[in-house]
């Protein structure tokens, strides 16, 4: 068995890696995705063919298998799965009565490195929060050869990565690293937040299912922007304005 094949069956055995598969198909709470994007994410989860082998943006051949575009420092893929998984990690922390806000200044003095995003008011211990969230993905070359010894590496690493980045934060903020993988795979920190979002929101709206419903939507945001970085690979044909 290959080291692709290999990572893809570790990261579907472990546990949440498939929240978005248990997601009711609702457009009011964000939980639908269409049929592209189903197509792609049940593509990279069977290891079935997503695309026609093409040429990417950035030169480089893509398979079948469409890994290429989940990593593409070309395409603008990345920027959406990105954007929509921190939009909701700020939207659930409004709903807990914590005031967050996006990409804060000021809280790395001596870098002056910007997080995704911060608590306004204190979040535990009489500490405001901070927060940067990453999509490693499994199957990229620089963490395959873990991905497929062990579910989760990518993520573990790339929380640690993070913790570093900031480790010049500021006083009176924790820092805590949001990390899910392409194929769905949690970091340890991440999940820890989330279920303490979801402990907050369960508390006030009186919804046993809060963290659950919280996980699924943040499992759709990366699965429907795995699609948009897969779909992000084909060359847009030039249209010709006099027809």
């Amino acid at each position: 068995m290959g080291h692709v094949a290999r990572a893809r069956l570790l990261a579907a055995r472990s546990p949440g890696s498939g929240d978005w598969l248990e997601a009711l198909p609702l457009s009011s709470v964000g939980l639908k995705m269409d049929n592209a994007t189903v197509r792609i994410a049940v593509g990279l989860r069977l290891g079935a063919p997503v695309v026609r082998p093409h040429v990417c943006v950035c030169g480089t051949t893509v398979k079948v298998d469409g890994h290429h575009g989940l990593s593409c420092r070309h395409g603008s893929g990345r920027h959406s799965r990105h954007n929509q998984v921190n939009d909701l990690l700020c939207r659930a922390f409004i709903s807990t009565g914590t005031l967050a806000t996006r990409e804060p200044l000021s809280l790395c003095n001596s870098s002056g490195k910007r997080p995704d995003g911060v608590t306004q008011v204190p979040w535990r211990r009489g500490r405001c929060l901070a927060w940067d969230a990453t999509c490693p993905d499994t199957f990229a070359v620089s963490h395959l050869q873990s991905s497929s010894t062990q579910a989760g590496l990518a993520a573990a690493a790339a929380e640690t990565k993070k913790t570093q980045k900031y480790a010049d934060i500021i006083a009176g903020v924790d820092f805590s690293p949001v990390a899910i993988e392409t194929s769905g795979v949690w970091g340890e920190q991440a999940l820890i937040l989330v279920k303490e979002i979801g402990r907050r929101i369960a508390a006030i709206t009186h919804e046993p299912r809060a963290t659950t419903f919280l996980r699924q939507r943040l499992s759709v945001a990366v699965q429907r922007g795995n699609a948009f970085c897969v779909n992000g690979t084909l060359r847009r044909l030039p249209t010709d304005n006099n027809q």
